[in-house]
């Protein structure tokens, strides 16, 4: 229509050839060609409905376009945003959409102030018609009697104009204004507002204590007043195939998996864990509720109704509004509208075996009636059955998940309910809580002593680093340039040229040692900084083991000759493994990184492996690298030699980082929580009063607790870190629940009776143990226990993972990848060339992936291909004579190498 063609600033004399595209089945078409890009043609003014059934991919002159379950259209590169009959460019590729605020409040357009009265749009105090093509262009209400808060604005931006308002093409990006926000994820505070948003008037909403569990829902739910309704059940889902699915069913379905994933095409859909929920719908589990899909801004969830919920008619459904201590109910025609309002699409599938969705009567739930119980046996109840239970399990404090069934969920739960982790709200990050800390302190004290008798001193340099800085070592830059984060604004202005945050700091610290380092008087110059550094590109962050931001010290040293910095290189190396194995209790395997796996801009790299025998994946644990010469001539460090010649020193680097932490948990902890080595444990033991009864004394209990707080000063001196849980509003039970928990090595149990016998019952957290303790010289046997206990757990893991490696000669490639589905790495003779290595990452990876397809495969076993770990120093015999391991290579072996999965 004219009014189209005037808002998106085109001429009306259509005689010109414009490129017209039609959305039909989630596709784009194209009907006649054109430079311009987006057009518009007379003829057809609805030429831009777009279709939004599907996520179909298609192709216009060579660009390809998408349209998006979210209502967007990605072509060439770029992201528009359709309504109406005009698509509009968004600057971001995601769905940020600017927002003006009205209703009084003062707001701007590339510093102009905005306003808009009667029929008037004034812009920079310049007044200009608002007609109705041009407000519903805008989404303002044409009746300016109803109230106007915020409307998104989107329009704003490179093919649109208002009228002539700015003259010319507007910029790009439209950043709207100062007091604007751009749209971003929907918090449990704002989700209540944002389903009145969508039209659903004034929800029975109803408050209650937190509900972790339909289970935990029922009876409050009973209680509530007004109309009747019915419970639902929230299952977030993701398969084989890396799909995700968030499926809405009632209550009382059944939910029968495989009649599921035939529905939706997925391939072995399982519950996803907490980290994945929290950054695609950014809620809790216990709070999983079907409004959140609005909070899935990459389009990537699949959102189904069970059929019994879509043909629910007799009542309101209950769901909870981002937040389980509040159930909102509505219909499901409501439910629907929500879903249409926000632009969301809803699939409805059968879940269940028995094709029986049917929805319950619409009543408010009555408690079921006991069973009588037989004659003979009437002092027996029936036990109820245990659930893994939805949210948190049996219960708030306890671990559910199992650490052999799902790893992942197992290991979310440990480092949560542990007090380890919190979430944050940028992906990749994480808060770490005092008890993290408590462990991190520990192995900061222990490095810090044995680096510091090495000579090395404390330092701290600047987390920015410039881009030419950044770039000067090619092959260094090059290794970390998917995953540096750039700053590129200072409030509202673009800087002159992006800054980097650091990746590693080789390129913060040398320019420095360029000034530092004159003469050979001046080395050798051993620095090192305990820091955090951000490392952005990766899908799939696992805390502790793999973030965008974490914690480590890193060292950078300069030498005179090489044969120094050669022999730090395996003196720091062994700090790492005592860091390991004389703190943590896990073993590693000490080796050197094959050419293609070395620092990048180094001369070789040495390394610490460690390995996860649940999940058969290795951890790179830490790191020391030979660097050479390389930096040196980069940011031209020269001195001046003992026969006054001027040379570039040979430099090191050595990092480890927080990562210590989360191999540690995955080695020792287990179905009832964490499990600490007592010499990381920020509590070593805790003292725990038992044997209370209603009819104790107060006096009792106070010589108990004047015991128990003596013992603690007692060990405070022999240094065993200890407390007291002398809790007067958590029962006996919960606090040895608690502890037991959180992975304290050692609980004492001290009451009346052990007083009386002269000794403490001692329970042992990683085998379960309980033994006595007298407690005369109580803090010399406190001490030999603890490292009895170190011992035994160290023993424990190095039995584990010797029964986890599998030397393989030439000729036995066959069982290379089914060894590896054994939750095992691979000891094979290796020529040491990265042609070689890449094609049998490649390889692994493809027969993994067939492997994976077949029926009968373990569900746990890794699809992944398999990498170089490294050459271990101790190798079991010499490689001279063996033929590389990979069929098609004709090279001699150099070495046995370590192949396996790795994180």
């Amino acid at each position: 229509s004219k009014a189209t063609v005037s808002v998106l600033n085109w001429g009306c004399d259509h005689t010109a050839p414009l490129t017209i595209f039609r959305a039909a089945r989630g596709l784009l078409r194209r009907a006649v060609t054109h430079t311009m890009g987006f057009g518009i043609n007379a003829k057809l003014p609805d030429a831009f409905r777009l279709a939004n059934a599907g996520d179909d991919d298609d192709e216009v002159a060579g660009a390809s376009v998408a349209v998006r379950g979210d209502g967007f259209l990605g072509f060439d590169g770029k992201c528009y945003f359709a309504y109406d009959n005009v698509l509009h460019e968004v600057r971001k590729a995601d769905p940020s959409v600017s927002r003006l605020a009205f209703d009084g409040e003062k707001v701007a357009f590339n510093g102009k102030p905005v306003e808009l009265a009667e029929a008037t749009l004034k812009v920079g105090g310049q007044a200009f018609d608002a007609t109705p093509a041009l407000l519903s262009v805008l989404q303002l209400p044409s009746d300016r009697s109803k109230s106007m808060k915020s409307y998104d604005v989107d329009v704003l931006s490179t093919y649109l104009k208002i009228n002539t308002a700015f003259g010319g093409d507007c910029p790009k990006a439209a950043n709207a204004a100062a007091a604007s926000k751009p749209a971003t994820f929907v918090t449990a505070d704002e989700m209540l507002g944002k389903i009145a948003a969508s039209g659903i008037a004034e929800a029975n909403l109803e408050h209650h204590d937190e509900a972790l569990t339909v289970e935990a829902w029922t009876p409050l739910h009973a209680q509530f007043t007004g109309p009747a309704s019915v419970l639902t059940r929230c299952l977030f889902m993701k398969d084989k195939k890396k799909q995700i699915f968030l499926l809405v069913t009632l209550a009382t379905t059944k939910t029968d998996m495989k009649v599921f994933a035939k529905a939706a095409g997925a391939k072995e859909p399982r519950f996803a864990n907490e980290e994945l929920l929290w950054e695609k719908l950014q809620v809790k589990k216990g709070a999983v509720n079907p409004f959140a899909i609005v909070n899935n801004l990459e389009g990537d969830v699949q959102l189904y109704l069970d059929e019994g919920l879509a043909n629910h008619k007799d009542s309101l459904v209950a769901f909870h509004p981002q937040d389980n201590t509040k159930t909102v109910r509505i219909t499901v025609e409501q439910l629907q509208a929500f879903f249409a309002a926000n632009g969301k699409e809803v699939k409805v599938a059968k879940v269940d075996a028995d094709g029986d969705a049917a929805a319950p009567a619409a009543e408010k739930p009555k408690p079921k009636k006991e069973k009588p119980e037989k004659k003979e046996k009437p002092q027996q109840k029936p036990k109820p059955k245990k659930e893994v239970k939805e949210g948190t399990g049996k219960n708030a404090e306890g671990m559910y998940a199992k650490k052999d069934d799902d790893f992942a969920t197992w290991y979310t739960q440990v480092i949560q309910k542990a007090d380890l982790i919190e979430y944050y709200d940028v992906s990749g990050c994480y808060i770490l809580r005092p008890n993290a800390m408590g462990i991190w302190v520990e192995i900061q004290d222990f490095f810090a002593k044995k680096i510091a008798a090495m000579g090395v001193e404390p330092c701290y340099f600047p987390c920015f680093v410039s881009k030419k800085a950044l770039c000067k070592e090619e092959s260094h830059v090059e290794g970390f340039a998917a995953e540096v984060a750039w700053v590129t604004k200072s409030g509202s202005s673009d800087l002159e040229e992006p800054i980097a945050v650091r990746p590693t700091s080789e390129t913060v610290m040398y320019p420095a040692y360029a000034k530092w380092i004159r003469s050979y008087r001046d080395l050798p110059l051993k620095l090192n900084q305990w820091c955090n550094v951000v490392r952005w590109e990766f899908s799939h962050p696992t805390p502790f083991i793999r973030t965008r931001e974490f914690l480590w010290q890193e060292g950078h040293t300069a030498h005179e000759t090489a044969e120094e910095a050669n022999v730090e290189v395996l003196q720091i190396l062994d700090l790492y493994r005592q860091v390991y194995e004389d703190l943590l209790a896990v073993p590693v395997c000490k080796g050197k990184k094959t050419e293609k796996e070395k620092f990048a801009g180094g001369d070789y790299t040495t390394t610490v492996e460690a390995f996860i025998p649940t999940v058969g994946r290795s951890v790179q644990g830490a790191t020391s690298h030979c660097l050479g010469q390389n930096f040196g001539k980069m940011f031209d460090i020269t001195f001046e030699d003992r026969n006054k010649q001027s040379q570039h020193p040979v430099q090191n680097s050595w990092g480890m980082t927080t990562r210590t932490i989360g191999v540690m948990i995955m080695v020792h902890s287990d179905d009832k929580g964490l499990v600490l080595p007592p010499r990381v444990a920020p509590t070593q033991a805790v003292f725990v009063p038992v044997g209370w009864n209603k009819n104790t004394t107060q006096e009792v209990k106070d010589k108990t607790i004047a015991k128990s707080e003596e013992l603690v000063a007692v060990l405070a001196a022999a240094g065993v870190r200890s407390k007291a849980d002398v809790r007067d509003n958590v029962t006996t039970g919960n606090k040895c629940n608690h502890w037991e928990l959180r992975g304290t090595p050692i609980r004492i149990e001290i009451g009346p009776k052990e007083l009386e016998e002269g000794k403490a019952v001692v329970a042992i957290r990683y085998t379960g143990e309980r033994v006595d303790v007298p407690l005369d010289n109580f803090a010399a046997n406190i001490k030999d226990l603890l490292e009895n206990i170190h011992s035994g757990m160290l023993n424990k893991a190095k039995g584990v993972r010797a029964t986890r490696t599998e030397m393989l000669r030439a000729g036995e490639w066959d069982k290379f990848v089914p060894t590896l589905n054994e939750m095992k790495m691979c000891l094979v003779p290796f020529c040491g060339t990265e042609a070689c290595e890449d094609q049998i990452k490649k390889r692994s990876a493809e027969i993994s992936q067939e492997i994976a397809a077949t029926a009968d495969v373990d569900v746990k076993a890794p699809s992944m291909g398999a990498k170089t770990l490294c050459v271990p120093f101790e190798q079991p015999e010499e490689a001279v004579g063996e033929k590389c391991f990979r069929p098609e290579c004709d090279c001699k072996a150099v070495s046995w190498t370590l192949f396996g999965r790795s994180y």
